[in-house]
This record gives structure tokens, C-alpha cells and sequence, in this order.
């Protein structure tokens, strides 16, 4: 942040680890890069499910827990409660910014909050919520509440940020203004296909199949079950990392895929550069951390022709896009990839040219100039709001001179004269 010294942020996030998600991942990458950058961030999360260890104690700044409540068809997954408790967090950090990464109920307390103490706010769209409320039964009238509660939250940021240009024209469209685009790092040097194991790929496919994969939550609105027909076909293996909410039906829907659970560090590393081809199914990310991921592990990505995807492939030359919730598309895309080594060694190729200049230092670096030029703005409007107050000061100075100069020359005026 140029000339901005250093800046102390409440960085309110609906989602923070021990949650595995792109908004609690970008949490604890854009507050380590705070503190790199001489900020002083603080996180203030919604507290864990009970008994999921809190690994607060091991990241080197402050981070804040609220109460939270489950969701009753996301029963893993924890919302964070509004109140007192986020608006005294703020207040005790003294913030200069308040970062509201993904807001919506957390979040949006976390916006009355600044607006009640006149602190800058920069919001970060994260999450389709008007698509996932579709998804889960609630209909256009669950999507309509959705943009309304949206609009109220983002239309009173100084600078709203979404992922990709697709995200950010629905932004502009449903009435959300002040909407700039800020994209996410990936971690090139952990995500490396030279971890390629042929032990693992020996155990996966014993008949020396090709791998492809998915990594991501197994929930409703990630379509994991449109792999169905990409696990049909010959000489290909299906592996699926991830869990969630969803997963004894997409085991039901996909029978015959590999299933690893949950990974994460060097071990999920490791299992990306030992695929050939990568997979997304789900129609409604604003963004697609893991097809990043997987582009630095040099892999082809296969993903639905909407939202962040269309920003992070380049459609024959890093992977495909494919009609989105088309199972025989993905599948026709995936066996054209199988049937030609030489088309996916250059893609494989691509992919991994394509993200060299999207570290998460370069793209965080990038929110702190957001920071700066809300900061900036916020400082140039009070300067004008002073600067009038200034000229109004001045003018009601001006009048009373005259108005005593016009008293004292009527004073000493000989009466005589005042009658002629």
C-alpha cells in the first residue's frame, strides 16, 4: 500500500480454517501478506464446529471467534453470528479498513459495524449465493432475497471486488455498484508436477489407466455426480478428493470412482501432479481455486463454459470448456484429451505457463492498492468536506467584519448626518 504507512484492517471472513474452502484460504494468504507488508490485520471468523481443533495459535497475527450456529442442509459448515461481539473486535483493532471477504451474515455485521463508526470498507464477492440458494430448493424467490440482502451489503462498500469479469457483469447487472475485478494466487512452487508419484498412480491404476480428477467439496451445487460418464471410459480413472454434505449420493451417482476424502498440504500436492487430466463440474464458482491448482501442476482442466472458469482456461490450449451441467460434453472433452498424449502434454504445458505470474504475493499485493485507493479517496473527501467547511468559515467570518465594520462606522456617524 504506497504512502498509506501501515494500516491497521478487521479482516471479517464468513469461512476460516479448520474450513476447507477458497474463502478461508484467501482469509489466512491475504492476512499473512498483511503482516509481511508491515499491517496489522485482524480476523474475525465464526467459531469452528465442536471438536474441530482451531489452529488460531499457529498464524502470526490476531484472530477474533464469534459464535456460530450449523446449517441444517450444510450441517459441517458454520455461520457466523452478528453482534456486539464484531463491532467491539473492530473498535479495540482501531481499523483504518474493514475487509469483508464473502459477506452475508457475519459480514453484514460486520458492515453495520464500520458504517457506524465511519471506517472504509472493501467488500470481496466470493460465493454465488442466489445459485446455491436455487440449488437448494429455495427457487427465484430464495434468489431474489438473496440479491436484495446482496445489494444492501455491497452498495454501502467503498469498493466491491469480484473474482472474474463473468461475476463481476452479474454483480453490475443486479444493481451492485463500485464493482472492480481482483482474482486470486496460487502456490506454484507447492503446486508442481514434478511431485508426479508413480507409486501413487501405480496404486490408483493397477492397469495403468489415465488419471482424472476432481478436487473440491462434494455438495449439492458442485454437479460432482455429471462425472458419471467420464468414469465410464475405457482406459480412464476417476478420483475424487474432497467431502462434504453430499457425498453418499455422488457415491451412489458415481459408483466406480476412487474416492480419497479430504486432503490438503504436500499430500493433495502430490495427488494433483499425479493426475493427467483435471475436472470441474460445478456450474456456479465465482471463481475455481483448484482448477489454479491444477493448471500449476500441469494439468489440463476440463470445466463448464461459465463463471470463473471461463477466465481460467483458455479453451484449447489449457484444457476445454464444455456446456455447463452437460455430462457427454465433459465426457467427449476428457476423451479427446485421453486419446491424444501430444494434445495434453501441450496444455499440460500451457496450463503451467499460463498462472507463472499469479503468485498470491503479486495478487495480494494487488488488494493493497484496492486498499490504497479506497483510503485515499476516504482521505480526499474529508479534506473537501474541511476544505468547504473551511469556505463556509471563512465566508461567516467575512459577514461578521462587515456586519461590525457597518455597526461601528453607523456608531460614529453625527446624527445629524444620518438624518440628512
Amino acid at each position: 500500500m504506497p504512502h498509506c504507512g501501515s494500516v491497521r484492517v478487521a479482516y471479517v471472513t464468513e469461512s476460516f480454517p479448520p474450513d476447507v474452502n477458497g474463502v478461508a484460504h484467501t482469509a489466512v494468504r491475504v492476512a499473512e501478506h498483511l503482516v509481511i507488508r508491515g499491517h496489522e490485520p485482524l480476523v474475525i471468523a465464526p467459531e469452528p464446529a465442536r471438536g474441530l481443533a482451531r489452529p488460531d495459535h499457529t498464524y502470526g497475527f490476531p484472530v477474533v471467534r464469534v459464535r456460530s450456529v450449523g446449517l441444517p442442509v450444510y450441517p459441517g459448515f458454520r455461520v457466523g453470528l452478528p453482534g456486539r461481539a464484531v463491532r467491539e473486535a473492530i473498535a479495540s483493532h482501531h481499523a483504518d479498513l474493514v475487509h469483508l471477504a464473502g459477506p452475508f451474515v457475519l459480514g453484514a455485521g460486520g458492515c453495520a459495524a464500520a458504517k457506524s463508526m465511519d471506517i472504509p470498507i472493501v467488500t470481496v464477492y466470493a460465493t454465488d449465493l442466489p445459485a446455491y440458494a436455487r440449488s437448494y430448493h429455495t427457487g427465484r424467490i430464495g434468489e431474489s432475497i438473496c440479491w436484495r440482502r446482496l445489494r444492501k451489503i455491497h452498495n454501502a462498500a467503498d469498493r466491491n471486488l469480484a473474482p472474474c469479469t463473468a461475476t463481476a457483469a452479474e454483480l453490475d447487472a443486479n444493481g451492485i455498484e463500485r464493482v472492480w475485478i481482483w482474482a486470486r494466487g496460487v502456490d506454484s512452487v507447492r503446486f508442481d508436477p514434478a511431485k508426479r508419484s508413480e507409486a501413487l498412480r501405480a496404486g490408483l491404476a493397477p492397469n495403468g489407466e489415465l488419471l482424472v480428477g476432481y478436487v473440491g467439496r462434494l455438495a449439492a451445487e458442485k454437479r460432482v455426480d455429471l462425472l458419471s460418464e467420464v468414469a465410464k471410459l475405457p482406459g480412464v480413472r476417476l478420483v475424487i478428493v474432497g467431502s462434504g454434505p453430499a457425498e453418499a449420493a455422488i457415491r451412489r451417482a458415481v459408483p466406480n470412482a476412487e474416492y480419497l476424502g479430504q486432503r490438503g498440504g504436500e499430500d493433495l500436492a502430490t495427488i494433483y501432479a499425479s493426475l493427467d487430466v483435471f475436472v470441474h463440474s460445478g456450474p456456479h464458482d465465482t471463481f475455481g481455486q483448484t482448477l489454479q491448482e491444477a493448471a500449476a501442476s500441469a494439468l489440463p482442466v476440463v470445466a463448464p463454459a461459465v463463471g470463473g472458469p471461463l477466465d481460467l482456461v483458455r479453451e484449447g490450449i489449457t484444457g476445454f470448456l464444455v456446456k455447463p451441467n452437460d455430462a457427454t460434453a465433459m465426457a467427449e472433452a476428457v476423451a479427446k484429451l485421453v486419446a491424444d498424449p501430444q494434445l495434453r502434454a501441450a496444455q499440460s504445458r500451457a496450463a503451467r505457463e499460463m498462472v507463472a505470474d499469479r503468485s498470491w504475493p503479486l495478487l495480494c499485493d494487488e488488494l493493497l492498492d484496492h486498499y490504497a485507493a479506497v483510503l485515499a479517496a476516504r482521505r480526499q473527501t474529508i479534506g473537501t468536506a474541511f476544505a468547504a467547511a473551511g469556505d463556509l468559515a471563512s465566508a461567516a467570518v467575512g459577514t461578521d467584519r462587515k456586519t461590525a465594520g457597518a455597526q461601528a462606522e453607523a456608531e460614529e456617524t453625527p446624527k445629524a448626518e444620518v438624518a440628512a
